[in-house]
């Protein structure tokens, strides 16, 4: 099957990207409003990019009404966000804070979320995540008149104890238990997962004898 987007409608455009592209990692992210506002918001349209510095992308979609998503305007107007990765316990309470609420509404405290002071930055992070990213606003691109791409540094991280050796710095991915996107109402759980270690060429080589 061959699809030409220059001849498909965005919504069907969407639909096949977002089903083919996955499992996304969620990004469960809040901000503060100029006026003091706290807003929490998820988005799959999300992934790690670099590091020195370590930097996040989140691409953010039109509201319902289309305007301009709360989480994208007040990361432009205060330039911090926190980034919290979603495990499975935080799944369904973050399926709530997707609700299109106005902005006046707690989305957190319609979730049944807890906040707790972030380190770095103003907006607070999640009690309930197992990792939250502070980060702040680097550049933010502008996709037609709505659509935007905002790239973060991420200028520290709180991890659940337990997750992360300290010898080595790796996450267990089972202990995280992270989900993912998939298409439609879709989710994954990291529950079957494989380990391949990255060849080096030597031992390519070796293997091909």
């Amino acid at each position: 099957m061959e699809f030409d987007f220059s001849r498909m409608a965005p919504r069907d455009a969407y639909r096949l990207m977002t089903n083919v592209v996955c499992p996304r990692p969620i990004a469960l992210v809040t901000t503060v409003s100029r006026t003091g506002i706290v807003n929490a918001a998820p988005f799959a349209f999300f992934n790690a990019i670099s590091y020195d510095p370590c930097m996040v992308v989140l691409g953010i979609e039109p509201d319902a009404d289309g305007g301009h998503k709360d989480t994208g305007q007040n990361i432009r107007d205060t330039n911090e966000f926190v980034v919290h990765i979603v495990d499975e316990p935080l799944a369904e309470r973050m399926n709530i804070c997707s609700v299109d609420f106005p902005p006046e509404v707690d989305e957190l405290a319609e979730a049944g979320l807890t906040t707790m002071p972030s380190v770095q930055v103003k907006p607070p992070r999640i009690a309930e995540a197992p990792v939250a990213l502070e980060c702040r606003r680097h550049v933010t691109l502008e996709l037609g008149r709505l659509r935007q791409i905002v790239i973060g540094e991420v200028v520290h991280i709180g991890v659940r104890e337990g997750i992360v050796d300290p010898a080595t710095l790796l996450a267990d991915p089972g202990t995280l238990n992270a989900v993912g996107r998939a298409g439609g109402a879709w989710y994954v759980r990291m529950h079957d997962r494989f380990e391949m270690p990255r060849l080096t060429l030597e031992q390519y080589a070796a293997m091909k004898g």
